[in-house]
């Protein structure tokens, strides 16, 4: 099954990254079984974990300010109600299994969690334990799902991401020696770079050099860039989040290294870094599933919306935070769940809702949900058994500050 889904979603990259087009607004998105606009009764309680302080707050305040106004939205319409309770886990595994056992004791019903990859590995095994469905926004490993029946992805995959960064580095002729700064103790660093590595040797990418950190050495990357720049690496891929890779930029321009810098989607997020001097992103290229320059309305809408109530253009982790509350919107109305259902019923109800079934072919034996969103590069998406989502990533880079479709 995986194989059917790599390979569709390389052919998918191969077809280019169109701009969204035919996308639901959230008017598209009215319950049709309560067409009277009439409440369902109490709320289905939805908890969210992810990092609102600390490091990589950008990601977690990013996704729980879009799925705040997808329930706004959502909300709004009548039919089924959502009640959204989202917790800090300041990307702290400890802390994020404690902030799950909060949002049991509130009655939590659905998990939209949890936001970094190695929290969700640490809080997944309870979920799926306790029967409560997970779908996280944006923990992209493997070992999120591996195993659980319960947990599915919104953001397409760590071996994806690498299988996807080669072919675009190689189809766009953007380098030919590529060097690589991974972090080690990290499992979305690590399982990306591996499958990077592998994708890029089929593509004829010369990598020339191969260095590692880890989160207690992410100050100072001049061993790594001087590795680097003496092996002749016309690019750097940075799979990895975008503190360090913020700090990458600033010692290469003070070290008059200037490659190209190519990262996946921890990399978004960069520009609203308080104290980094945008410029010195200029020219960065990434693989993220949004772009808030599209012109469909419902990236128009909802990045109107996002500036208005937060006073920044929303990137990908906003994106997918939205993408799942009307996920699980859509896939709540498709199997009738209500707010006085048990979590272990909700939780099969859901997984059967999600669930696309393929024989050992590669043929639909049960369809799941088909769901427009905001993210994957205008392309419906699906999700595997398995809980992984086939959609498609698109290219960005930036230009004058702000992320350009390319």
């Amino acid at each position: 099954m995986k194989k059917f889904f790599c390979i569709a979603l390389a052919l998918v990259m191969m077809l280019g990254c169109f701009a969204a087009c035919g996308k639901a607004t959230p008017a598209d998105s009215a319950n049709p079984a309560d067409s009277a606009g009439k409440a369902t009764g109490n709320p289905i309680k939805i908890g969210g974990i992810g990092p609102l302080t600390g490091g990589a707050a950008v990601y977690g305040n990013a996704a729980k300010h879009g799925a705040e106004i997808a329930v706004e939205e959502i909300n709004a319409l009548g039919g089924i109600q959502f009640e959204l309770n989202f917790q800090d886990d300041e990307h702290d595994p400890e802390k994020s299994v404690n902030a799950y056992n909060n949002l049991k004791d509130w009655g939590m019903q659905i998990l939209c969690g949890t936001v970094t990859t190695t929290p969700c590995i640490a809080v997944a095994p309870n979920s799926f334990s306790d029967r409560i469905f997970t779908l996280t926004p944006s923990a992209s490993s493997p070992e999120v799902i591996k195993g659980k029946d319960n947990v599915f992805q919104m953001c397409f995959s760590d071996p994806n991401q690498g299988i996807a960064s080669a072919q675009y580095i190689a189809e766009n002729k953007l380098a030919t020696k590529v060097a690589v700064i991974y972090n080690n103790g990290d499992a979305y660093s690590t399982g990306i770079y591996e499958k990077f590595s592998a994708e890029a040797a089929t593509h004829g990418l010369d990598i020339v050099s191969v260095t590692t950190f880890t989160d207690d050495s992410q100050n100072d990357f001049s061993v790594q860039l001087a590795d680097a720049k003496s092996a002749g690496a016309e690019l750097i891929f940075l799979p990895i989040y975008y503190t360090p890779a913020s700090l990458i930029l600033n010692q290469a321009e003070s070290m008059g290294f200037e490659p190209l810098f190519f990262g996946v989607d921890g990399m978004d997020g960069i520009l609203t870094i308080e104290g980094f001097d945008t410029s010195l992103a200029e020219g960065v290229m990434l693989l993220t599933p949004f772009a808030a320059d599209a012109t469909d309305d419902a990236t128009v809408s909802f990045v109107t919306k996002y500036n208005e109530k937060f006073s920044e253009t929303p990137n990908q982790f906003a994106a997918d935070g939205y993408d799942c509350i009307y996920a699980l919107y859509e896939a709540c109305t498709a199997a009738g769940i209500t707010a006085d259902m048990d979590t272990e019923t909700i939780c099969d109800k859901l997984i059967e809702a999600f669930a696309t079934e393929t024989d050992e072919d590669g043929n639909v034996t049960k369809e799941g949900l088909v769901f427009e969103g905001l993210t994957g590069a205008g392309s419906s998406m699906k999700w595997a058994k398995t809980g992984e989502v086939f959609k498609a990533p698109m290219a960005v880079v930036i230009k004058d500050g702000v992320y350009v479709g390319m």
